[in-house]
C-alpha cells in the first residue's frame, strides 16, 4: 500500500508542477479582486514582483522534510509544527486581498475541514500572510470558515517555504513523518480535486 502512494504522490506532483506555470498568468488576476477595506486590494507592482519559476515559487520540494515553525493562534495559544508529527497536515497560505484564495477558502472548508475536522489524524492550519490578528480574525468570519486561521504577521512563516515576493494561495501537504508530499499554486478546480482525493486516500490507507 506504501508504494502505491508513492506513486500517487509522483503523479499529482507532475500535473501540479506542469499546470502552476499554465495557471499563473489567468489567475493572479483574480488577486485584483476588492473587498470592503479599499487598502487591502493588490496593486500590480505588487503582483508583478512574484517570481514565476517551475516550482511555482517555491524554496522546497517534494520529499523534503518540512521547515519547523510556531504556529500562533489568533486566541493567543501557540505550537510547533513539528507537534503534528503523526498527522497528515494540510497547510494553506492565505490573505485577505487575494481573490484566489478566497475562492478556493469555501471548498477547503467544504471539502476537507468538515469532511476531516474530528480525524485524529488529520490537521489542517490556514496561515494568514502579513496581516494583523484583528484582519485575520475579520477575514476568518467573513469567509465563514472553521478552520483555524493563524497568524504570520512578517510573513516569516511563508518564507521558509517561498522564494521572496512568491504569492498565495498555496497549500502544502505532509505526511504523518513530516515530509512534503504535496505543493499547490493558485487555485484551479481539477488540481483542487485531485487534492481533496489524495487527503481521502491517505487518511484511509496509512492510519
Amino acid at each position: 500500500m506504501r508504494y502505491l502512494n508513492i506513486i500517487a504522490v509522483c503523479l499529482v506532483t507532475c500535473i501540479l508542477v506542469t499546470r502552476c506555470n499554465n495557471q499563473e498568468k489567468g489567475n493572479d488576476q483574480l488577486t485584483h479582486a476588492v473587498q470592503e477595506d479599499p487598502a487591502a486590494i493588490v496593486t500590480k507592482e505588487e503582483t508583478a514582483r512574484e517570481e514565476i519559476t517551475d516550482d511555482c515559487g517555491y524554496i522546497v520540494h517534494i520529499g523534503e522534510m518540512a521547515p519547523d515553525f510556531m504556529i500562533k493562534y489568533v486566541d493567543g495559544r501557540s505550537e510547533k509544527l513539528s507537534d503534528l508529527k503523526d498527522k497528515l497536515v494540510m497547510i494553506q497560505f492565505t490573505a485577505s486581498w487575494c481573490g484566489v484564495c478566497r475562492k478556493e477558502m469555501p471548498y477547503i472548508e467544504r471539502d476537507i475541514w468538515q469532511k476531516h475536522k474530528n480525524n485524529p489524524h488529520f490537521a489542517l492550519i490556514g496561515i494568514d500572510l502579513k496581516e494583523d490578528k484583528e484582519t485575520t480574525a475579520k477575514f476568518a468570519e467573513h469567509m465563514k470558515i472553521s478552520y483555524p486561521l493563524t497568524l504570520d504577521t512578517d510573513g516569516s512563516r511563508f518564507g521558509l517555504f517561498t522564494a521572496q515576493g512568491a504569492g498565495v494561495t498555496r497549500n502544502i501537504i505532509l505526511d504523518k513523518e513530516g515530509k512534503i508530499v504535496l505543493l499547490t499554486r493558485l487555485f484551479e478546480m481539477e488540481e483542487f480535486n485531485e487534492m481533496v482525493a489524495f487527503i481521502d486516500h491517505y487518511l484511509e490507507t496509512e492510519f
